[in-house]
């Protein structure tokens, strides 16, 4: 009990008023989309836990390992209804177990001040070999995407790969995932633009990855300022 007590005073310390009004404001936004065009209450629960998540996320609180493991499931099935089986794979057989990891690996590097874990950064080197197995990665799994009649399979591939390996790097607080999660975003943003301008109507899924676009270029500069901090 003290230690669940312990937890929750963690998560809600160190938020500052844009902090709040952030979270506030892509939820609300994301509420407001969901409602006036109807959207299912599936897709509309999987991009509020979603914004939580990476919102969560940059803030450097292991809560946003709770809201991902709800949300992996909720997005899983919106992009079974959309063929994009790249991401139901990943968030089902990958980000599902992975946030288990994140929310154990992270209580470890705790700042007990901030309530935040503590970040880091890649040398330009180790930077550069991780770009290159990612890059490689995506065309093979696109190949197999489009064996099996994914839709837009290489975009799919590109969304898929890229979170992967983000992941990894979230969960060893490592300042370059925001990087990789700009490409996702980017990437994931056009393939929910498709599916919604096919007459989709997950208007909540793609307001939630606009939201996710926006957030990881504010957190990388957060968190590029931070672990300069730290490595001093």
């Amino acid at each position: 009990m003290d230690a669940i007590k312990k937890f929750v005073k963690s998560e809600l310390s160190g938020w500052k008023p844009f902090d709040v009004i952030w979270l506030v404001f892509a939820t609300a936004v994301i509420l407001g989309l969901s409602i006036y065009w109807k959207d299912s209450p599936v897709s509309l629960w999987a991009a509020v836990t979603g914004v939580c998540c990476v919102i969560l996320t940059g803030k450097g609180k292991r809560s946003s390992f709770i809201f991902g493991l709800v949300n992996t499931i909720l997005y899983a099935t919106v992009a079974l209804w959309a063929k994009y089986y790249g991401e139901v794979m990943l968030n089902l057989i990958y980000y599902l177990p992975m946030n288990f990891v994140g929310l154990i690996a992270w209580k470890k590097y705790m700042n007990d001040e901030t309530g935040e874990v503590i970040k880091e950064r890649l040398s330009l080197s180790k930077s550069i070999v991780v770009y290159a197995i990612t890059a490689v990665s995506i065309v093979i799994y696109g190949s197999i995407l489009k064996r099996m009649g994914g839709n837009l399979p290489y975009v799919d591939s590109m969304s898929t790969v890229v979170s992967v390996v983000a992941q990894v790097l979230s969960i060893k607080r490592l300042t370059e995932q925001w990087v990789l999660w700009i490409v996702v975003d980017i990437v994931t943003v056009f393939m929910w633009a498709v599916d919604f301008m096919k007459g989709g109507e997950s208007i909540s899924t793609l307001a939630m990855w606009s939201i996710y676009l926006i957030n990881a270029f504010i957190m990388f500069i957060r968190w590029y300022k931070e672990a300069k901090k730290n490595a001093v």
